[in-house]
């Protein structure tokens, strides 16, 4: 069995576990959870990871979802954090913070989807699959053939008056006190606009509300393919784990 530590950064919570990379398995027994630090500035965000590498004493190779665009391991975006991200070298921080070896910091949609295409309900498929997650905001990865496209973010897109993540999300289901009925015509209107921009063959449902999927799935008229994620929450933690794995 070869493990690696897969941390996934949320607008809430950070969340860790050790993966077995060989089978895309979390080994959730010893998963931990930190409340995300407010402010969410670089070095609060960055001293909880290193809090999590000291617990699961891994300081040869960790991979970390974030929740923003990351180009090159340079941080582009950060909606759901403290602004003062934007620009960071995220893998040289973690590393000077956490002493790892090798860090590799990767879009936390992005995360979720690698495990979903290896090891969950994308598994084994071809075309184009757009993988969704549902919470604070809206994530998407896209796959071509198993090949990740990065930093897809149409969870920003602009429908009607308002991006998407502000009327689909999982958190705005909460915050406007929806129906599912009401809130899946809203996820709906999101995922008809994307299949009508790209055509993909495949939606992953992912995030905290996949578990739900049966409450709205009923609701979804889109004509593309729509399947819950296999690996639930803990996606984003083996995606990151995976990232790291392909980079050492």
């Amino acid at each position: 069995m070869t493990t690696f530590l897969g941390v996934d950064v949320g607008g809430t919570g950070i969340k860790a576990a050790l993966v077995d990379v060989d089978d895309g398995s979390s080994l959730s027994s010893r998963r931990r959870e930190i409340a995300t630090p407010k402010p969410a500035t670089p070095g609060e965000v960055v001293s909880v990871i290193a809090q999590l590498v000291a617990d699961f004493d891994m300081t040869n190779a960790i991979g970390v979802g974030f929740p923003g665009v990351v180009r090159g391991g340079v941080v582009a975006t950060a909606p759901h954090l403290d602004p003062s991200w934007i620009g960071m070298d995220a893998p040289a921080l973690i590393a000077r913070r956490s002493g790892v070896g090798s860090v590799t910091v990767l879009n936390d949609a992005d995360a979720a989807g690698i495990a979903e295409v290896r090891f969950g309900a994308g598994a084994g498929l071809h075309g184009v699959v757009v993988m969704v997650t549902l919470g604070t905001g809206i994530g998407t990865a896209v796959f071509h053939d198993g090949t990740l496209i990065p930093n897809a973010e149409y969870g920003h897109l602009v429908i009607g008056n308002f991006e998407a993540e502000h009327f689909a999300s999982g958190r705005a289901m909460l915050s406007e006190g929806m129906s599912w009925a009401t809130w899946a015509q809203h996820l709906d209107a999101f995922l008809v606009t994307v299949e009508n921009l790209i055509w993909p063959d495949l939606f992953i449902i992912g995030g905290g509300i996949s578990s739900e999927f049966q409450r709205f799935r009923g609701e979804l008229g889109a004509r593309t393919p729509i399947r819950a994620a296999a690996l639930g929450n803990d996606a984003g933690i083996i995606g990151a784990a995976l990232a790291a794995r392909d980079a050492a």
